[in-house]
């Protein structure tokens, strides 16, 4: 004589799965566009920015004050300043590409309307690129002046007379 269990009442309860946020990410947001497609997706919010930028550094400035590496710390914060500055230097060579792009289209308009729905694309391309190009300028100056910030407190840590003793 057999007992049948269900599995499923000793299951223990999951995190979500891949395949739920999916699919929460398709309802909310439509779905992912193609590089061509225009994004709908909303852009960061400001202070979820600076609070992001500040949560970077501070990781960085708790993990590796007053250990062997805390003499390398000034460094990686100014090199994390500037994976922001190179982000946002791709995207304005990208930005170029399309103006270059726009000029050719605008120099190579016949009137018919392929030509108005590929100049139409990149003019909303270049929009989404300038949107991307000023979010990014702001994360890099946020994380500009968190780094000096950071810096500044690291110092002042470091001459503290209680650390001399």
């Amino acid at each position: 004589m057999t007992i049948e269990h269900n599995e499923t009442d000793h299951e223990p309860p999951h995190a979500t799965s891949p395949t739920d946020h999916v699919l929460t990410e398709l309802q909310l947001h439509g779905y992912r566009p193609f590089q061509d497609e225009p994004d709908p997706r909303p852009l960061p919010d400001a202070r979820i920015v600076a609070a992001a930028a500040a949560d970077i550094f501070d990781a960085l400035v708790a993990s590796l004050s007053e250990t062997r590496l805390e003499p390398d710390l000034e460094d990686l914060l100014w090199s994390t300043v500037n994976l922001f500055h190179r982000a946002n230097e791709r995207i304005e060579r990208e930005l170029d590409d399309n103006e270059q792009a726009q000029k050719r289209s605008q120099r190579d308009q016949d009137g018919s309307e392929i030509r108005a729905v590929e100049r139409e694309r990149l003019t909303a391309e270049g929009m989404t690129l300038i949107e991307r190009r000023n979010s990014m300028e702001y994360f890099r100056d946020q994380a500009a002046d968190v780094c000096t910030e950071n810096l500044i407190r690291v110092d002042d840590v470091k001459k503290s007379p209680k650390l001399a003793e």
